[in-house]
């Protein structure tokens, strides 16, 4: 098998998404490449955040739901998130939400200065630790791995401590009858009194969350004030939000 680093790491991911870990040796044979150079794919993976290096292997490094969500459309979600980064200026205190999306928002600030961010969002952290002129507050709750993301009563009562700027809330679905919804009702209270802290709602995400029906109702269109998606939103979507008086940013 003559293939590049990208194919032979697009097939490893595809291995742990099926088997959950896997060794060196096996990885090699079934690369057919040296285990040096099996070990050089999972070291890059690691570093990418994608898995976690083991004695003699690697495992998957987030919740198998997390990763195929992490994989899905990555080139939109990173220019989405990097719009919606855009709408940060220095000395801005932001919240932002638990989600694939909302995560890279953390990539795209680098450069900026005494940015604030109030997260529930534990993925964001591979970015954030990155950069000194960022402050991240982690606010409490039960862990839920599905979301990499706290939640409950002590996120809840975290939330009404703090007065941000914006909220840039991720969303799993969004439908001109329920609005922008999530799989979890936890999440979506715990998203909806996000908004209720800020002085403007931006919601992130990629325009393949439109037509998907979550199983909680977050807020209504009119509840977000900005929406930050890609090219591919649908015109029809597009002028539901127009009338709902959200303005819509294209990535």
């Amino acid at each position: 098998m003559n293939t590049t680093s990208t194919q032979r790491k697009a097939v490893v991911l595809d291995i742990l998404m099926e088997e959950s870990s896997v060794g060196v040796s096996d990885l090699a044979r079934r690369l057919n490449v040296t285990p040096v150079t099996a070990r050089a794919d999972l070291d890059a993976l690691e570093k990418e955040g994608l898995l976690v290096r083991t004695h003699g292997g690697a495992v998957l490094g987030h919740h198998p739901k997390v990763f195929e969500r992490m994989q899905a459309n990555k080139a939109f979600k990173r220019r989405v998130a990097r719009a919606a980064a855009d709408l940060i200026a220095d000395g801005d205190t932001v919240i932002i939400s638990a989600g694939t999306t909302t995560a890279l928002i953390a990539r795209y600030l680098l450069g900026k200065r005494d940015v604030h961010v109030v997260t529930n969002n534990t993925l964001l952290f591979s970015d954030a630790r990155a950069n000194p002129q960022l402050r991240v507050t982690l606010i409490g709750g039960e862990f839920q791995p599905s979301e990499e993301g706290t939640v409950g009563p002590m996120a809840l009562a975290a939330l009404d401590q703090f007065h941000v700027s914006r909220a840039f809330i991720g969303i799993d679905g969004a439908s001109a009858k329920q609005g922008f919804t999530a799989h979890f009702l936890e999440s979506a209270d715990l998203v909806r009194k996000m908004a209720e802290q800020a002085d403007e709602v931006v919601a992130v995400a990629d325009s393949g969350k439109f037509g998907k029906h979550g199983f909680a109702r977050i807020l209504p269109f009119d509840g977000v004030d900005v929406l930050v998606t890609d090219a591919e939103i649908s015109a029809a979507f597009e002028s539901e939000l127009t009338r709902a008086g959200v303005r819509v940013v294209k990535a």
